[in-house]
């Protein structure tokens, strides 16, 4: 058993370096450099300021409109996604929907197209003269400017939905159909069905999986920026400047890239505690 162990140890050791390589260095100097003052016109000037940088972001309005612009965005996006990929599932996992596999096919092509290619997509769509959507709602006396308004981050979210909500789809209906069917047999012998079979019996035996679903999904949406840097460069103003834009912006655009490196470290930070909460609460939910 011993020998075992140790060849277990000695085969993983290759990979455990090449990570820590890969991982480990980049992340070691971007901490580096969030503790200097750090700009990319003076690479060699840089001077050591500690925390000054964290401490910095204390009192950086910008900073705090794009936390608070990343949340919303969350929150509406993956929301929304939950809602209505947990809806086309239930709809496509009973049998006697026609077509469904055809549908399953469809509805999944989304997600197969990168975000800034669906960016630049929207951006003609939604242009509030050229653009398709917004003549057609004219037609009908509606007039709304999607990316020039206070819509505009609404906006970027419904196109996440439209990507990302066959993501959710595929993970809950995987769910659904791994259930057993011995609850709702018995459900149907007791009288239940329809919205009472769905909140009482598919809604408890999912919560597992949604809540691992919802915790992907709100990872990924920490991180968009291809909508924003495609469509409105955060605007209009700083409305829809998400944490990852403003990073990008002041990293690369003003150079300060050791107020770049903190405001990245803080991020790590929150994600790696959302991480912890959502898995403890998934584990808790799984026993």
């Amino acid at each position: 058993m011993q020998p075992l162990l140790h060849l277990k140890y000695r085969l993983l050791a290759p990979l455990v370096l090449v990570l820590g390589a890969v991982i480990g260095y980049p992340l070691a100097f971007s901490l580096w450099v969030s503790l200097h003052n750090y700009t990319l016109t003076a690479i060699g000037q840089a001077k050591l300021v500690g925390a000054a940088n964290y401490l910095g972001l204390l009192a950086n309005p910008s900073y705090w409109r794009a936390i608070g612009n990343t949340v919303t965005f969350v929150l509406v996006a993956v929301g929304l996604e939950l809602i209505l990929g947990f809806g086309l599932a239930l709809l496509l996992h009973h049998r006697a929907t026609p077509l469904r596999h055809l549908f399953r096919s469809l509805l999944l092509t989304p997600m197969f197209i990168t975000p800034i290619a669906v960016g630049l997509m929207f951006r003609f769509l939604l242009n509030s003269q050229l653009g398709i959507i917004p003549q057609a709602l004219k037609a009908l006396g509606i007039h709304v400017d999607w990316f020039g308004s206070r819509l505009a981050l609404f906006s970027l979210a419904l196109i996440d939905v439209w990507q990302w909500t066959p993501f959710m789809l595929l993970l809950l209906l995987a769910g659904l159909e791994a259930l057993p069917t011995e609850p709702f047999e018995a459900a149907r012998v007791d009288g239940a069905s329809g919205w009472n079979m769905v909140r009482y019996v598919t809604l408890p035996l999912m919560r597992p999986v949604i809540l691992a679903a919802v915790v992907i999904r709100m990872l990924d949406a920490f991180k968009v920026y291809e909508y924003v840097y495609a469509i409105t460069r955060g605007g209009p103003g700083e409305s829809t400047e998400t944490i990852q834009y403003h990073i990008y912006r002041v990293g690369f655009l003003y150079f300060r890239m050791g107020e770049a490196a903190a405001m990245a470290y803080t991020l790590i930070i929150v994600v790696l505690i959302l991480v912890i909460l959502l898995f403890y609460v998934l584990r808790r939910s799984a026993t």
